[in-house]
Protein backbone atom coordinates (compact mmCIF):
# COMPACT_ATOMS: atom_id res chain seq x y z
CA UNK A 1 0.00 0.00 0.00
CA UNK A 2 1.06 3.62 -0.85
CA UNK A 3 0.67 7.18 0.91
CA UNK A 4 -1.20 8.84 -1.83
CA UNK A 5 0.59 11.15 -4.96
CA UNK A 6 -0.81 14.57 -3.11
CA UNK A 7 0.91 13.78 0.60
CA UNK A 8 4.12 11.99 -0.76
CA UNK A 9 4.78 14.82 -3.01
CA UNK A 10 4.20 17.90 -0.73
CA UNK A 11 8.21 18.50 -0.68
CA UNK A 12 8.22 17.89 -4.38
CA UNK A 13 10.92 15.34 -3.84
CA UNK A 14 13.40 17.24 -2.47
CA UNK A 15 14.48 18.67 0.84
CA UNK A 16 12.28 21.45 3.03
CA UNK A 17 15.17 23.15 3.79
CA UNK A 18 15.54 22.73 7.55
CA UNK A 19 19.01 20.63 7.58
CA UNK A 20 20.50 23.30 9.71
CA UNK A 21 17.80 24.03 12.22
CA UNK A 22 17.81 20.39 12.69
CA UNK A 23 21.61 20.10 13.44
CA UNK A 24 21.33 22.81 15.89
CA UNK A 25 18.95 20.69 17.39
CA UNK A 26 20.56 17.41 17.69
CA UNK A 27 23.44 19.88 19.32
CA UNK A 28 21.43 21.05 21.74
CA UNK A 29 20.12 17.83 22.50
CA UNK A 30 23.14 16.23 23.37
CA UNK A 31 24.55 19.07 25.62
CA UNK A 32 25.79 21.50 23.29
CA UNK A 33 24.74 25.39 23.44
CA UNK A 34 23.87 26.86 20.92
CA UNK A 35 22.06 30.64 20.37
CA UNK A 36 19.29 29.78 17.91
CA UNK A 37 17.96 32.64 15.31
CA UNK A 38 16.28 30.48 13.11
CA UNK A 39 13.05 30.20 13.69
CA UNK A 40 9.91 32.86 14.31
CA UNK A 41 9.56 31.77 17.98
CA UNK A 42 9.12 34.69 20.19
CA UNK A 43 11.74 34.36 23.33
CA UNK A 44 8.71 35.62 25.28
CA UNK A 45 5.75 33.53 25.97
CA UNK A 46 2.52 34.36 25.75
CA UNK A 47 1.52 37.01 28.54
CA UNK A 48 -0.24 35.83 31.68
CA UNK A 49 -3.37 37.77 31.38
CA UNK A 50 -4.07 36.22 27.74
CA UNK A 51 -3.55 32.34 29.52
CA UNK A 52 -5.72 33.77 32.38
CA UNK A 53 -8.58 34.39 30.43
CA UNK A 54 -8.12 30.86 28.70
CA UNK A 55 -8.14 29.06 31.65
CA UNK A 56 -11.02 31.03 32.80
CA UNK A 57 -12.86 30.17 29.76
CA UNK A 58 -12.05 26.36 29.55
CA UNK A 59 -12.92 26.25 33.86
CA UNK A 60 -16.20 28.07 32.57
CA UNK A 61 -16.88 25.29 30.65
CA UNK A 62 -16.42 26.32 27.20
CA UNK A 63 -14.06 23.29 26.20
CA UNK A 64 -16.83 21.75 24.06
CA UNK A 65 -17.42 22.83 19.95
CA UNK A 66 -17.67 25.97 19.14
CA UNK A 67 -19.09 27.82 16.44
CA UNK A 68 -17.24 26.66 13.91
CA UNK A 69 -16.39 29.75 11.73
CA UNK A 70 -15.63 31.32 14.96
CA UNK A 71 -17.69 32.79 17.92
CA UNK A 72 -19.50 35.66 16.94
CA UNK A 73 -18.26 38.20 19.05
CA UNK A 74 -14.36 37.45 18.21
CA UNK A 75 -14.77 37.94 14.58
CA UNK A 76 -17.01 41.17 15.00
CA UNK A 77 -13.75 42.25 16.69
CA UNK A 78 -11.44 40.97 13.90
CA UNK A 79 -13.83 42.61 11.56
CA UNK A 80 -13.52 46.14 13.46
CA UNK A 81 -9.51 45.22 13.63
CA UNK A 82 -9.87 45.17 9.47
CA UNK A 83 -11.73 47.76 9.02
CA UNK A 84 -9.69 50.49 11.48
CA UNK A 85 -6.62 49.41 9.99
CA UNK A 86 -6.93 49.20 5.68
CA UNK A 87 -10.05 51.86 5.95
CA UNK A 88 -11.93 48.98 4.05
CA UNK A 89 -15.83 48.23 5.55
CA UNK A 90 -15.24 44.45 6.60
CA UNK A 91 -18.27 42.80 8.23
CA UNK A 92 -18.06 39.21 10.60
CA UNK A 93 -19.63 37.88 7.75
CA UNK A 94 -16.30 37.87 5.90
CA UNK A 95 -14.26 36.26 8.57
CA UNK A 96 -13.38 32.53 9.00
CA UNK A 97 -11.37 31.54 12.23
CA UNK A 98 -8.70 29.07 11.96
CA UNK A 99 -6.41 27.02 13.65
CA UNK A 100 -3.31 29.22 12.79
CA UNK A 101 -2.11 31.33 9.88
CA UNK A 102 -0.95 27.66 8.23
CA UNK A 103 -4.16 26.36 8.56
CA UNK A 104 -5.61 29.78 6.75
CA UNK A 105 -2.97 29.50 3.98
CA UNK A 106 -4.16 25.56 3.00
CA UNK A 107 -7.89 26.96 3.45
CA UNK A 108 -7.62 29.69 1.24
CA UNK A 109 -5.68 28.07 -1.33
CA UNK A 110 -8.19 24.83 -0.86
CA UNK A 111 -11.00 27.55 -1.38
CA UNK A 112 -9.98 28.90 -5.41
CA UNK A 113 -7.46 26.27 -6.83
CA UNK A 114 -8.91 23.30 -8.17
CA UNK A 115 -5.81 20.05 -8.52
CA UNK A 116 -3.62 20.79 -11.42
CA UNK A 117 -4.26 24.63 -11.32
CA UNK A 118 -0.88 26.27 -11.18
CA UNK A 119 -0.74 28.61 -8.67
CA UNK A 120 1.86 31.77 -8.23
CA UNK A 121 4.28 32.49 -5.49
CA UNK A 122 7.42 34.72 -4.75
CA UNK A 123 10.93 33.65 -3.84
CA UNK A 124 12.03 34.08 -1.79
CA UNK A 125 9.23 32.70 0.11
CA UNK A 126 8.31 31.45 3.80
CA UNK A 127 9.35 27.72 3.62
CA UNK A 128 5.72 26.11 3.65
CA UNK A 129 4.49 28.10 0.89
CA UNK A 130 5.30 25.29 -2.00
CA UNK A 131 4.16 22.36 -0.08
CA UNK A 132 0.85 23.65 0.96
CA UNK A 133 0.17 24.58 -2.94
CA UNK A 134 0.79 20.72 -3.33
CA UNK A 135 -1.01 19.88 -0.78
CA UNK A 136 -3.92 21.03 -2.29
CA UNK A 137 -2.53 19.35 -5.43
CA UNK A 138 -2.04 22.79 -7.58
CA UNK A 139 0.96 23.06 -9.41
CA UNK A 140 3.02 25.86 -7.85
CA UNK A 141 5.49 28.05 -9.84
CA UNK A 142 7.94 30.19 -8.58
CA UNK A 143 8.45 33.91 -9.25
CA UNK A 144 12.49 35.39 -8.67
CA UNK A 145 12.13 38.50 -6.36
CA UNK A 146 16.02 39.57 -7.13
CA UNK A 147 17.91 40.52 -4.47
CA UNK A 148 19.18 43.77 -6.46
CA UNK A 149 15.98 45.00 -6.26
CA UNK A 150 15.65 44.78 -2.32
CA UNK A 151 13.49 41.48 -3.13
CA UNK A 152 10.35 43.53 -4.35
CA UNK A 153 8.50 41.41 -7.18
CA UNK A 154 8.17 43.27 -10.00
CA UNK A 155 4.81 43.17 -11.76
CA UNK A 156 6.32 42.50 -15.51
CA UNK A 157 7.68 38.81 -13.99
CA UNK A 158 4.85 38.07 -12.43
CA UNK A 159 2.65 38.67 -15.52
CA UNK A 160 5.41 36.73 -17.73
CA UNK A 161 3.84 33.51 -15.93
CA UNK A 162 0.31 34.51 -14.76
CA UNK A 163 -0.77 33.20 -18.38
CA UNK A 164 -3.20 30.14 -17.30
CA UNK A 165 -2.92 30.51 -13.55
CA UNK A 166 -5.05 30.90 -10.83
CA UNK A 167 -3.83 32.90 -7.99
CA UNK A 168 -1.12 34.46 -6.34
CA UNK A 169 0.40 34.26 -2.91
CA UNK A 170 2.31 37.48 -1.65
CA UNK A 171 3.64 38.02 2.27
CA UNK A 172 4.10 41.44 3.30
CA UNK A 173 5.83 42.45 5.65
CA UNK A 174 8.06 39.60 4.25
CA UNK A 175 9.70 36.44 5.88
CA UNK A 176 12.42 35.64 5.50
CA UNK A 177 13.49 39.28 4.15
CA UNK A 178 11.86 41.16 6.12
CA UNK A 179 11.05 43.86 3.43
CA UNK A 180 7.78 45.58 3.39
CA UNK A 181 6.50 45.36 -0.24
CA UNK A 182 5.92 49.34 -1.61
CA UNK A 183 2.80 50.49 -2.88
CA UNK A 184 4.27 50.36 -6.18
CA UNK A 185 4.77 46.92 -5.62
CA UNK A 186 1.16 46.38 -4.55
CA UNK A 187 -0.56 48.45 -7.19
CA UNK A 188 1.97 46.42 -9.64
CA UNK A 189 0.67 43.03 -8.30
CA UNK A 190 -3.25 44.29 -8.26
CA UNK A 191 -2.59 45.19 -11.91
CA UNK A 192 -1.67 41.94 -12.54
CA UNK A 193 -4.39 40.09 -10.92
CA UNK A 194 -6.64 42.43 -12.58
CA UNK A 195 -5.41 41.23 -15.84
CA UNK A 196 -5.47 38.09 -15.85
CA UNK A 197 -8.04 37.55 -13.23
CA UNK A 198 -5.96 36.06 -10.44
CA UNK A 199 -6.95 35.54 -7.11
CA UNK A 200 -4.06 37.03 -4.78
CA UNK A 201 -3.89 35.78 -1.21
CA UNK A 202 -1.64 37.74 0.96
CA UNK A 203 -0.73 36.57 4.07
CA UNK A 204 -0.06 39.52 6.96
CA UNK A 205 0.68 37.57 9.96
CA UNK A 206 3.75 40.45 10.46
CA UNK A 207 1.62 43.65 10.09
CA UNK A 208 1.99 44.68 13.42
CA UNK A 209 5.84 44.18 13.20
CA UNK A 210 6.55 47.51 11.17
CA UNK A 211 9.78 49.37 11.18
CA UNK A 212 9.88 51.56 8.24
CA UNK A 213 7.31 52.43 5.71
CA UNK A 214 3.88 51.62 5.21
CA UNK A 215 1.90 48.19 5.28
CA UNK A 216 -0.42 47.97 2.77
CA UNK A 217 -3.04 45.41 2.10
CA UNK A 218 -3.99 44.82 -1.12
CA UNK A 219 -7.68 44.13 -0.18
CA UNK A 220 -7.33 47.93 -0.02
CA UNK A 221 -6.25 48.75 -3.28
CA UNK A 222 -9.69 49.36 -5.74
CA UNK A 223 -11.58 46.85 -6.83
CA UNK A 224 -8.94 44.12 -5.30
CA UNK A 225 -11.67 43.12 -2.32
CA UNK A 226 -13.60 41.07 -4.32
CA UNK A 227 -10.65 38.69 -5.61
CA UNK A 228 -8.39 39.11 -2.51
CA UNK A 229 -8.28 36.58 0.90
CA UNK A 230 -5.99 37.83 3.32
CA UNK A 231 -4.37 35.86 6.14
CA UNK A 232 -3.76 36.82 9.87
CA UNK A 233 -2.98 35.39 12.75
CA UNK A 234 -2.67 36.09 16.73
CA UNK A 235 0.84 33.86 16.55
CA UNK A 236 3.26 36.77 15.89
CA UNK A 237 1.32 39.87 17.23
CA UNK A 238 0.07 38.99 20.38
CA UNK A 239 3.17 35.89 20.73
CA UNK A 240 0.35 33.37 20.52
CA UNK A 241 2.51 31.07 18.37
CA UNK A 242 1.28 27.46 20.32
CA UNK A 243 -2.41 28.55 20.94
CA UNK A 244 -3.21 28.25 16.95
CA UNK A 245 -5.38 30.91 16.16
CA UNK A 246 -5.71 32.75 12.86
CA UNK A 247 -8.71 33.83 10.23
CA UNK A 248 -9.36 34.26 6.68
CA UNK A 249 -11.01 37.49 5.30
CA UNK A 250 -12.33 37.32 1.78
CA UNK A 251 -15.86 37.75 0.28
CA UNK A 252 -18.87 36.51 1.82
CA UNK A 253 -19.57 33.58 -0.39
CA UNK A 254 -15.80 32.40 -0.31
CA UNK A 255 -15.91 32.76 3.65
CA UNK A 256 -18.96 29.89 3.15
CA UNK A 257 -17.47 27.74 1.31
CA UNK A 258 -15.00 27.73 3.89
CA UNK A 259 -17.20 26.97 6.64
CA UNK A 260 -18.36 24.04 4.83
CA UNK A 261 -14.17 22.99 4.62
CA UNK A 262 -13.81 23.04 8.08
CA UNK A 263 -17.37 21.40 9.08
CA UNK A 264 -15.52 18.56 7.11
CA UNK A 265 -11.65 18.81 8.33
CA UNK A 266 -10.98 20.98 11.67
CA UNK A 267 -14.59 21.58 13.15
CA UNK A 268 -13.35 25.18 14.18
CA UNK A 269 -11.09 26.31 16.83
CA UNK A 270 -11.84 25.47 20.78
CA UNK A 271 -13.49 27.75 22.70
CA UNK A 272 -11.44 28.89 25.44
CA UNK A 273 -8.50 29.51 22.82
CA UNK A 274 -10.94 32.23 20.89
CA UNK A 275 -12.45 33.90 23.75
CA UNK A 276 -8.42 34.23 24.68
CA UNK A 277 -8.08 35.98 21.59
CA UNK A 278 -10.81 38.07 21.71
CA UNK A 279 -9.43 39.30 25.10
CA UNK A 280 -6.00 39.52 23.84
CA UNK A 281 -7.45 41.84 21.00
CA UNK A 282 -8.88 44.06 23.54
CA UNK A 283 -5.66 44.56 24.55
CA UNK A 284 -5.54 47.40 21.77
CA UNK A 285 -2.19 48.43 19.61
CA UNK A 286 -0.13 48.86 22.42
CA UNK A 287 -0.04 45.84 23.53
CA UNK A 288 0.89 44.84 20.10
CA UNK A 289 3.73 47.37 20.16
CA UNK A 290 4.59 45.68 23.35
CA UNK A 291 4.92 42.27 21.54
CA UNK A 292 6.79 44.05 19.11
CA UNK A 293 9.09 46.46 20.33
CA UNK A 294 11.94 43.92 20.90
CA UNK A 295 12.94 43.30 17.43
CA UNK A 296 12.50 46.74 16.40
CA UNK A 297 15.31 47.29 19.45
CA UNK A 298 17.15 44.23 17.99
CA UNK A 299 17.11 45.31 14.00
CA UNK A 300 18.48 48.40 15.61
CA UNK A 301 21.53 47.21 17.64
CA UNK A 302 22.43 44.71 14.50
CA UNK A 303 22.27 47.80 12.10
CA UNK A 304 24.79 49.21 14.66
CA UNK A 305 27.28 46.37 13.81
CA UNK A 306 26.74 46.02 10.48
CA UNK A 307 27.80 49.31 9.70
CA UNK A 308 31.13 49.04 11.57
CA UNK A 309 32.17 46.05 8.81
CA UNK A 310 31.60 46.00 4.76
CA UNK A 311 31.43 42.07 4.63
CA UNK A 312 27.96 41.10 5.45
CA UNK A 313 25.49 43.37 4.00
CA UNK A 314 21.78 43.43 5.59
CA UNK A 315 18.85 43.51 3.22
CA UNK A 316 16.22 46.74 3.91
CA UNK A 317 14.10 44.80 6.49
CA UNK A 318 11.39 47.82 7.49
CA UNK A 319 9.44 45.01 9.03
CA UNK A 320 8.52 41.52 11.22
CA UNK A 321 11.42 40.09 13.17
CA UNK A 322 13.72 38.82 10.99
CA UNK A 323 16.65 40.29 8.80
CA UNK A 324 18.02 38.80 5.72
CA UNK A 325 21.77 39.29 5.60
CA UNK A 326 23.69 38.65 1.92
CA UNK A 327 26.94 36.62 3.11
CA UNK A 328 28.37 36.31 -0.84
CA UNK A 329 31.60 38.17 0.00
CA UNK A 330 32.61 35.21 1.65
CA UNK A 331 32.64 33.27 -1.32
CA UNK A 332 30.09 30.85 0.37
CA UNK A 333 26.99 29.58 -0.28
CA UNK A 334 24.15 30.32 2.58
CA UNK A 335 23.91 26.97 3.60
CA UNK A 336 27.75 26.23 3.45
CA UNK A 337 28.18 29.61 5.63
CA UNK A 338 25.21 28.69 8.12
CA UNK A 339 26.32 25.11 8.99
CA UNK A 340 30.36 26.70 8.92
CA UNK A 341 29.11 29.19 11.68
CA UNK A 342 26.93 26.36 13.52
CA UNK A 343 30.13 24.45 14.27
CA UNK A 344 32.62 26.76 14.87
CA UNK A 345 30.70 29.68 16.35
CA UNK A 346 27.57 27.55 17.45
CA UNK A 347 25.11 30.27 16.25
CA UNK A 348 22.22 29.04 14.40
CA UNK A 349 21.18 30.53 11.23
CA UNK A 350 18.87 30.07 8.26
CA UNK A 351 20.56 29.79 4.83
CA UNK A 352 18.92 31.50 2.21
CA UNK A 353 18.70 28.58 0.25
CA UNK A 354 15.88 27.29 2.70
CA UNK A 355 13.44 30.06 0.99
CA UNK A 356 14.16 29.57 -2.56
CA UNK A 357 16.83 29.76 -4.85
CA UNK A 358 16.61 33.98 -5.31
CA UNK A 359 17.83 34.04 -1.75
CA UNK A 360 20.86 32.17 -2.49
CA UNK A 361 24.12 33.72 -0.69
CA UNK A 362 22.31 35.07 2.03
CA UNK A 363 20.93 33.36 5.47
CA UNK A 364 17.96 34.86 7.63
CA UNK A 365 18.61 35.63 11.10
CA UNK A 366 15.97 35.47 13.62
CA UNK A 367 15.59 37.86 16.18
CA UNK A 368 14.40 35.51 18.86
CA UNK A 369 17.22 36.39 21.31
CA UNK A 370 17.45 38.36 24.22
CA UNK A 371 19.31 41.87 23.63
CA UNK A 372 22.93 41.04 25.26
CA UNK A 373 22.61 37.31 23.31
CA UNK A 374 21.90 38.56 20.31
CA UNK A 375 24.66 41.43 19.99
CA UNK A 376 26.77 38.71 20.96
CA UNK A 377 25.62 36.74 17.99
CA UNK A 378 25.49 39.60 15.39
CA UNK A 379 29.64 40.74 16.74
CA UNK A 380 30.25 36.80 16.04
CA UNK A 381 28.47 36.17 13.13
CA UNK A 382 30.50 39.86 11.05
CA UNK A 383 33.68 38.01 12.85
CA UNK A 384 33.48 34.85 11.26
CA UNK A 385 32.42 36.34 7.95
CA UNK A 386 35.35 38.75 7.69
CA UNK A 387 37.91 36.03 8.56
CA UNK A 388 36.28 33.83 6.24
CA UNK A 389 35.93 36.29 3.56
CA UNK A 390 40.11 36.85 3.63
CA UNK A 391 41.16 33.41 2.19
CA UNK A 392 37.93 33.70 -0.11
Amino acid sequence: MQASQRISNILGGGSDGWEVFLRARQMIASGTPVTELTIGEHDIRTAAPILQEMHRSAMAGHTGYAAIPGIPALRAAIAARVTTRTGIQTQPENVMITPGGQSALFAAHTAVLDPGDTALYIDPYYATYPGTLRGVSARPVAIKADASEAFQPRAKDIAACAAGAKSLLINSPNNPTGVIYSRETMEGVAGVCHDHDLWLISDEVYDTQIWEGEHISPRALNGMAERTLVVGSMSKSHAMTGSRIGWVIGPEDIITHLVNLATHTTYGVPGFIQEAALFALGQGTEFEDQIAAPFRRRRDLAHKILSAQNVVRAVPNGGAMYMMLEISATGLSGEAFALALLEESRIAVMPGESFGAAAAGHVRVAMTVEDGTFEIAMTTLCSFAKRIAAYA
